[in-house]
């Protein structure tokens, strides 16, 4: 294995070891501190705008500096963020942590998965590998967190969180110098970009697997602790959904271009409904347990296969600019997703409003029939050609 991939993997592994801790540590300092259900939906959308604002300069950006240097800068945030947290749970750290939090995932997916689609073989196999191995580490992250915040106290836990994420500058060191992306030439207005064919399904893609990641980290730790699951339990499910998106992301490396369209719909789908299952039967662990697992498949393909699609579908000069605005898309759901609920927990029980987040969630399935026309125009290569 060449020495870019173990230390693009290396990486991944560590920032979401990490970033997983934090998704569930966060919501649950928040409820301990004596934070309302709403503000805690607020409180976690400041990630999502930190992230959002930084998301459409990142295609720039990578045109001035190398895409590692973004790698070094997320390593630093996520240590900052988690060590503030542990330090305060007063509402201006924990607003500085959350934006912290925001800057960190954006430098490092958008540095990440432009450096690895850049490299030799297939886009979408590529991507695969590294979001295979990131939801490991998204496995191990809420273990740690629901075990260590019931063992000791949260506050370790985002301790050892800020610990394991100052580790992720190694990395960094030995990762190609790949030179920036050369400067634009054409007269295309930037913001069109997502309209591109095979570009817009990706943002729609990247829009759900946000949207999930958005819930995941503030309302269903919070619908699980309101249902009287311990942390501990609460951590377990977390990592059931995470390890589930392990397996979905590692099998959208093997998804050939005659199925994708229908595997995004069905991944798209999956994620929508599930989450209505977790609002609606909180109660039943067994049903908690299947939702998980199926919006986790769901949303392990769609995070691998709309970046894919996206940076596949333009010159090779232009994909950090194309997995930046796919980026922006998850930003947004990432915002929009918890700001929605913490909207709708004002007049509707949380059950309901999450209930409602969920089925909004189930429009991006609209998008499969462009994607389906735009790739037998022009068709991803199979994947039995990747490295």
């Amino acid at each position: 294995m060449r020495r870019d991939t173990v230390a693009s993997c290396s990486a991944a592994v560590i920032f979401s070891t990490a970033q997983g801790l934090s998704a569930v540590a966060l919501p649950l300092l928040a409820l301990q501190a004596g934070y309302s259900a709403a503000l805690i939906g607020v409180l976690t959308a400041f990630s999502a705008v930190a992230q959002l604002a930084c998301r459409p300069f990142l295609g720039h950006v990578m045109r001035v500096v190398p895409d590692w240097t973004l790698l070094l800068c997320a390593a630093v945030c996520l240590t900052a963020s988690n060590g503030l947290a542990a330090s305060s749970a007063a509402l201006v750290p924990f607003v500085f942590a959350q934006a912290l939090q925001g800057v960190a995932r954006a430098c490092f997916w958008t540095g990440s998965q432009t450096h690895v689609v850049r490299g030799p073989g297939s886009s979408l196999g590529a991507l695969a590998v590294v979001n295979l191995l990131a939801n490991g580490g998204a496995l191990l992250g809420p273990l740690l967190a629901g075990f260590l915040s019931a063992r000791v106290s949260i506050e370790f836990a985002l301790g050892v969180g800020a610990a394991i994420a100052a580790l992720g500058v190694l990395p960094t060191v030995v990762l190609d110098r790949l030179p920036p992306f050369a400067p634009r030439t054409g007269t295309g207005p930037r913001q069109r970009t997502w309209r591109r064919p095979g570009v817009d399904a990706g943002c729609w893609a990247s829009l759900s697997a946000g949207a999930w990641r958005g819930l995941m980290s503030s309302y269903v730790p919070v619908i699980l602790a309101a249902t009287a699951y311990s942390e501990a339990a609460i951590g377990v499910f977390v990592a059931v959904a995470n390890g589930a998106m392990l397996l979905g992301s590692g099998a959208s490396g093997r998804i050939r271009h005659s199925r994708l369209a229908a595997c995004y719909a069905g991944a798209t789908l999956a994620t929508g409904v599930a989450v209505i299952a977790v609002a609606v039967v909180a109660a039943a662990p067994a049903v908690v347990v299947a939702a998980l697992l199926a919006s986790g498949l769901g949303a392990g393909a769609l995070q691998t296969i709309g970046p894919a699609i996206a940076s596949d579908a333009v010159d090779p000069e232009e994909r950090g600019d194309a997995i930046a605005v796919s980026g922006t898309f998850r930003a947004a759901a990432l915002f929009v997703a918890p700001l929605l609920v913490a909207g709708l927990v004002t007049v509707l029980p949380l059950a309901a409003a999450m209930g409602a987040a969920g089925a909004a969630m189930l429009a991006p399935a609209l998008a499969s029939r462009r994607l389906s026309a735009h790739l037998r125009a022009d068709p991803l290569e199979d994947v039995d050609d990747v490295r």
